[in-house]
């Protein structure tokens, strides 16, 4: 009736099991929070221009918001016009007032500029916490040619001066959107 050995006294100790438990492992979670989803849900009406929304699956800032006015059948509506934060195409969608849309999780970072490389693209930055990010690349436009800002990030670079790059995080990418110069 009982596999376990007798300890004495009537009490038995029990076998330990054979597999592991949550216990037993570690779990390392990099990050987590407010930001952990890439969107989340905002009512169409309660957007606002120069904020952010999903736009035919693009992460974009809202250039133009209208409402109309509820007709006979139906729900009022909301005419968005916005461009997307990554590329500068412009997108529209028409949606319910009352109807919830994905708007973008956006954050604005800004790295210390290690290097850039003018033939590659790619671009070297310091973290906080003293490490190098080697993923970025100087940005372009859809030609192949450096956007405005890029060029002039290049030549403040030749320059020697010492910069400090804001990127645009959202939607899993990232884009060097503008820099200033670091006073010593």
């Amino acid at each position: 009736m009982n596999d376990g050995e007798k300890t004495g006294d009537n009490q038995y100790e029990l076998p330990r099991p054979d597999f592991v438990t949550n216990t037993d492992e570690d779990y390392t979670f990099e990050k987590a929070g407010a930001g952990a989803s890439l969107t989340y849900p905002a009512e169409a009406g309660s957007l606002r221009k120069n904020g952010h929304c999903m736009l035919k699956g693009n992460p974009c800032k809202i250039v133009e918001i209208s409402v109309s006015k509820t007709g006979k059948h139906g729900h009022a509506k909301c005419h968005i016009v916005g461009t997307d934060i990554f590329t500068n195409k412009k997108y529209e969608d028409l949606c319910p007032s009352t109807h919830n849309m994905d708007v973008p999780n956006v954050q604005r970072v800004e790295y210390q500029l290690l290097d850039a490389d003018r033939d590659e693209g790619s671009v070297s930055v310091l973290l906080e916490n003293g490490d190098t990010k080697d993923d970025l690349n100087l940005p372009k436009e859809s030609s192949g040619n450096y956007e405005e800002t890029a060029e002039q990030l290049l030549t403040a670079l030749d320059e020697g001066k010492s910069l400090l790059v804001t990127v645009l995080v959202s939607m899993d990418k990232e884009k060097i959107v503008s820099f200033k110069e670091i006073q010593s």
